[in-house]
C-alpha cells in the first residue's frame, strides 16, 4: 500500500455520467441523503461537532489555492465535506442556539429545495423561469397584502400587471433596503425640463439642478448597518445616513427626528428618506411608525420600514397592532429567511404604490425587454434562484394560523425567559422583550445595589468589570458547545449611557423549551464561578463594597 489517493478519470463519458446518473444507493452521498431525509435533527446532532475550534485550525483544511488537475470521486468529496465542513459548521437549528436570527427549518423545506435546485430556474426573465415568474409575483402580492391590506380587486388589477411591480425579491434584507432607497433616490430627482433624471445624469447633476447641497437618509441609532452600505453605494455618503437618538426603549425619538429634518432643511439638504424599524436587530424594538409616517409626509420624504425581523408579527392578532403605521410606509423590507422560516437567501421589499419601482426600471434587448413580464427589470440582482417557491410553500403549508402560533409562542417564550432572568439574583435584565428578542447580563446583587448609589466614576468602573465578566461568560459558553447566546454593546440610560456588554437572546425556534432556557442560565452562572475569572470577580466585589461602605 502506497497510501496514494485514487483519482477519478476525466472523460466525456465520465462527464456525461456525472450529469445524468445518480450515486448508487449504498454510496456515501446516498446514505447521507437518506439520513437527512429520515432524521434531519439527528444527522445535524451527530455530525456537527459541539466543541469550538479555532478558525485558524479550520483554515488549514482549505489552504490549497490550486484547482486539482485530476477529478476526485464523489464519495471522497462527500467524506471531505462531512469531516472538514459539516463537522465545523454551526448548529443553527439546535434549540439551544438562541443567539442569532437563524432558526430551525420546517422539515418540508429540504425536499422542496431539491425540486427548486433541480429545476434551476433563473428569475431574471420568463424565458428561464416560466411559471416561477407568476409565482414570484403572487408571493410578493401576498406579502404586500399582509402589509397594506388592499382588497381582491386591487390585487387582480396590479399583481400580474407586466408594466408594474408590487415589490422585488432579493437575496436578503441588505439588498432589499438598498432597493428601497434606490427607488427613493431616483424618485426624489425625476426628469424635469432639460434634466433627464438622476438615473440618467447622476447624483451630482441632480443636486445641482434641484438646488440642494446634499441628500440624507434618517434612521435611529439602532438602524441596521445595511443602511450605511446603501448610503455608500447610492453615492449619498455614509455621513449622510443621519442617526437619530432613541428613548429608553430603543425606539426613535420623534421630536429629535423632526428637529434633525428641520436642521437638514435649513442646511439645504434634501431629506430623501426616513427609515423606521420594526424589530431592531439588537433589542427587537419597534419604532413609532405612525408618527414617523406623519413626519415623512411633512418633509416630503420617502418613508421606508425595515421590518426584516418583525414583519411577520402582522400575522398575530395579539401582537400585530405593535406595527401600527407600517401600512403607511412607501416601502417595507421583510426577510423570509428569518421569521418565515425559509432557508438562507430570501428577502423582499414591497412598495405601497405599484408605480414606484418604475424609478429603477432597466431594460436590455436580449433580456428584460420593455413591456415583457421579466422580473429583472426592477431588481438590483440579475440572475436569481426561485426562492419564491419556498416562501410560497411556507405561506400555504403553515398559513396565517401557523405563523400566528409561531410568532405568539416566540414572544411568550421571551417574556417567560425575561421572568426567569428576574428570578435569578446574579443576572440583570437590560431590555424587556417587545417581540422575541431580549438582552441581559451577569450582575450580582452587590454590584447592582452599588450601581444604584454610585457616582459616575465608580459606576463606570463597576460596569467595566461587569463587561469583562459578561464577555467571559458568553465566550466560554460558546466554547463549551452546549448552547449559544450572542453578545452586543448597549448604552442603557439607567447607567448614563455607558457602553455595557450584554447577552442577546433570540427566541424564534419553536423547539426551544423552558428547560433548555433554564439550563442555559445555570451554565452561565456556573461559568461565572470559573477559577479563570475569579480575579475579576474579586475586583468587582471590592469596587461594589467600597461604594456601599462609603454610603
Amino acid at each position: 500500500m502506497t497510501g496514494k489517493k485514487k483519482t477519478a478519470k476525466a472523460s466525456l463519458e465520465a462527464m456525461y455520467r456525472v450529469f445524468t446518473v445518480p450515486e448508487a444507493p449504498d454510496s456515501t452521498l446516498s446514505r447521507i441523503d437518506q439520513d437527512i431525509s429520515r432524521n434531519l435533527a439527528g444527522f445535524l446532532q451527530e455530525h456537527i461537532v459541539a466543541l469550538e475550534r479555532d478558525l485558524s485550525d479550520v483554515e488549514k483544511n482549505f489552504s490549497d489555492s490550486e484547482v486539482p488537475d485530476k477529478p476526485v470521486f464523489v464519495s471522497e468529496q462527500t467524506q471531505f465535506l462531512l469531516d472538514k465542513l459539516v463537522a465545523n459548521s454551526v448548529h443553527t437549528a439546535s434549540p439551544s442556539f438562541i443567539g442569532h436570527m437563524t432558526s430551525a427549518l420546517p422539515y418540508f423545506m429540504l425536499p422542496l429545495s431539491k425540486i427548486m435546485i433541480a429545476l434551476n430556474q433563473n428569475l431574471v426573465k420568463t424565458e428561464t423561469s416560466k411559471a416561477f415568474t407568476p409565482m414570484e409575483r403572487q408571493v410578493i402580492g401576498m406579502i404586500h397584502r399582509l402589509v397594506y391590506g388592499r382588497d381582491d380587486a386591487w390585487y387582480r388589477t396590479w399583481m400580474h400587471d407586466p408594466g408594474h411591480a408590487l415589490g422585488a425579491m432579493c437575496s436578503g434584507g441588505t439588498v432589499a433596503n438598498l432597493t428601497a432607497l434606490w427607488v427613493a433616490r431616483n424618485h426624489a430627482f425625476p426628469a424635469e425640463g432639460h434634466f433627464r433624471g438622476l438615473h440618467r445624469e447622476g447624483l451630482f447633476r441632480a443636486l445641482r439642478y434641484y438646488g440642494y447641497e446634499g441628500a440624507a437618509v434618517l434612521v435611529s441609532r439602532r438602524g441596521h448597518y445595511s443602511l450605511g452600505k446603501a448610503a455608500d453605494v447610492l453615492g449619498l455618503g455614509r455621513d449622510f445616513l443621519i442617526p437619530v437618538d432613541t428613548d429608553g426603549h430603543n425606539r426613535i425619538e420623534t421630536d429629535a427626528l423632526r428637529d434633525k429634518c428641520r436642521e437638514l432643511r435649513d442646511q439645504n439638504i434634501k431629506v430623501l428618506a426616513i427609515c423606521g424599524i420594526a424589530g431592531t436587530t439588537e433589542t427587537g424594538n419597534i419604532d413609532p411608525l405612525d408618527e414617523m409616517a406623519d413626519i415623512a409626509r411633512e418633509f416630503g420624504a420617502h418613508f421606508h420600514v425595515d421590518a426584516a425581523w418583525g414583519g411577520p408579527t402582522l400575522f398575530s392578532r395579539q401582537h400585530g397592532h405593535k406595527l401600527k403605521g407600517i401600512e403607511r410606509a412607501d416601502s417595507v423590507t421583510l426577510d423570509a429567511h428569518k421569521q418565515l422560516y425559509v432557508p438562507m437567501g430570501a428577502g423582499l421589499v414591497v412598495f405601497r404604490n405599484p408605480e414606484l419601482p418604475s424609478a429603477i426600471e432597466h431594460h436590455a434587448q436580449y433580456i428584460i425587454r420593455k413591456g415583457s413580464r421579466d422580473l429583472g427589470s426592477t431588481t438590483l440582482e440579475g440572475s436569481r434562484p426561485g426562492m419564491a417557491m419556498l416562501i410560497h410553500s411556507g405561506l400555504r403549508i403553515l398559513a396565517k394560523e401557523g405563523y400566528e402560533i409561531l410568532i405568539d409562542q416566540g414572544i411568550e417564550k421571551a417574556q417567560t425567559f425575561a421572568h426567569m432572568i428576574d428570578q435569578r439574583p446574579d443576572f440583570e435584565l437590560i431590555t424587556e422583550p417587545e417581540l422575541n428578542i431580549l438582552t441581559y447580563r451577569y450582575c450580582p446583587p452587590e454590584a447592582r445595589k452599588a450601581l444604584g448609589i454610585a457616582d459616575s466614576h465608580s459606576a463606570e468602573r463597576i460596569n467595566a468589570s461587569l463587561n469583562r465578566i459578561t464577555k467571559y461568560v458568553q465566550k466560554t459558553q460558546r466554547e463549551h458547545g452546549k448552547a449559544f447566546v450572542s453578545r452586543t454593546r448597549l448604552e442603557p440610560a439607567r447607567y448614563d449611557h455607558f457602553p455595557c456588554v450584554v447577552l442577546r437572546v433570540v427566541l424564534a425556534n419553536p423547539l426551544t423549551s423552558r428547560e433548555i432556557l433554564d439550563d442555559i442560565l445555570s451554565e452561565q452562572r456556573a461559568i461565572a464561578d470559573d477559577e479563570a475569572i475569579q480575579d475579576e470577580r474579586r475586583v468587582l466585589s471590592e469596587l461594589s463594597q467600597r461604594v456601599l461602605a462609603a454610603r
